[in-house]
């Protein structure tokens, strides 16, 4: 799921599950490596948990209020407080292992 500066808090801040938000742009070659990972993750987890990508270059209102200095930048929320975020092109087994932490 995409969303903007407008619906962000709506999806996110206000969502009772846990959510996995991916601050990428379509340039970014790092962004484009997590591709496959992220389809496999949303076929694995979408049921349980929320999965969203939020594009840099549209939405500069939410990229400056999270302070998003690199992207890749991997936020997982709950209950709207920030748990914990990851910054670059890291491996499927880690953000599962972040998921089924938080949990």
């Amino acid at each position: 799921m995409q969303v903007n500066d407008c619906s962000f808090k709506t999806e996110i801040i206000n969502s009772d599950t846990l959510v996995l938000v991916s601050f990428w742009a379509p340039w970014c070659m790092p962004c484009k490596m997590l591709v496959p990972i992220w389809e496999d993750i949303y076929k694995e987890y979408s049921e349980i948990i929320k999965i969203i990508k939020i594009n840099t270059d549209f939405n500069p209102t939410t990229t400056m209020e999270y302070n998003i200095k690199s992207i890749p930048t991997l936020i997982f929320f709950k209950k709207g407080k920030l748990l914990t975020r990851i910054t670059g092109a890291i491996p499927k087994s880690t953000i599962i292992q972040i998921i089924k932490e938080f949990l």
